[in-house]
């Protein structure tokens, strides 16, 4: 235990050192370009992780770094609050959350709380959990937070083609049960997997995903499914329940008895170090073409 302390201790001072270099931005997705810090903090998150326990500051600075949050205007985040509850706020109270309908053309949509959560948790301030998470959403998923939710359809379709390229026999195997990721992944590609518990689980998730990119959650449920793949195909006999209506999607729907689909309705808790590394892995297997729209999928805007 000591020995793995004072690990933690030596990779919060290496954290600590690039964070100490003067002016480290993450530069604009437009540009391509990544500065030298930036990749070493991508690393280090990669191969360490950041040790929040050792050194609680550390998972905030670098969550604004990564999302090229600099500027914190309090009297912008004033005024927001000064136009007091908006025509949505009874849906919002429902969700537990307050604050979205001010997030610079963005209106509240379903799950929008679950995404706000891990910045209020993790900074220090709802002024910084604000900013970052108005940067989060007009950046890094702004097709997720849309009316249509029309990024999170496409990562769910984007799901079931690279589980059919990574994993044919499980793919079919859902496939021959009806089940789709619209059915059974819709909640874990919605709030990137923020809706699976632990807390600090997710958020050590988070960090890889705000680090290389949320378009890696859908590998990241990939790789969930994989964990308990064994369970999954043993899941064989298929028997209609009587109808019901998804809370999530709205869609009435039938479970089956002894399906994968009562596996697959709660994942088991997350575990971010294994999920990341199935997740990379799966990366190598992708072809090219489908990789990239991966990676577009949450932001770009398709022609009409």
């Amino acid at each position: 235990m000591a020995a793995k302390e004072e690990t933690a201790q030596a990779t919060a001072r290496s954290f600590n050192r690039i964070l100490s270099q003067p002016k480290m931005s993450s530069r604009s997705r437009a540009s391509g370009e990544v500065d030298d810090g930036t990749k070493k903090l991508r690393r280090m998150i990669l191969v360490e992780g950041i040790p929040s326990s050792v050194d609680p500051t550390l998972r905030p600075r670098i969550w604004k770094i990564l999302l090229r949050v600099s500027d914190i205007p309090a009297q912008t985040f004033l005024e927001y609050v000064s136009r007091g509850p908006c025509e949505v706020r009874e849906k919002i109270r429902n969700d537990t959350f307050r604050q979205e309908r001010h997030q610079l053309g963005f209106t509240y949509v379903q799950g929008m709380n679950v995404l706000a959560a891990p910045f209020l948790y993790t900074m220090p301030s709802e002024l910084e959990a604000f900013f970052c998470f108005s940067k989060f959403i007009e950046e890094s998923c702004p097709l997720y937070v849309q009316p249509t939710l029309e990024g999170v359809h496409r990562g769910l379709k984007l799901l079931d083609r690279c589980l059919k390229i990574v994993d044919p026999e499980l793919y079919t195997h859902l496939r021959s049960k009806n089940l789709s990721a619209e059915i059974y992944a819709f909640p874990s590609v919605l709030t990137l997997c923020a809706c699976t518990p632990p807390l600090h689980q997710v958020l050590q998730l988070w960090d890889f995903l705000l680090a290389f990119g949320v378009h890696l959650n859908v590998l990241c449920v990939i790789a969930q499914l994989l964990l308990i793949r064994d369970d999954v195909m043993k899941s064989t006999r298929f028997e209609k329940s009587p109808p019901f209506k998804n809370s999530l999607t709205g869609i009435a729907e039938r479970m089956p008895f002894s399906s994968p689909m009562r596996l697959l309705r709660t994942f088991p808790d997350l575990e971010a170090l294994p999920v990341i590394g199935i997740a990379v892995t799966l990366v190598r297997d992708l072809p090219s073409e489908l990789y990239d729209e991966l990676v577009r999928h949450p932001y770009e805007v398709r022609s009409p």
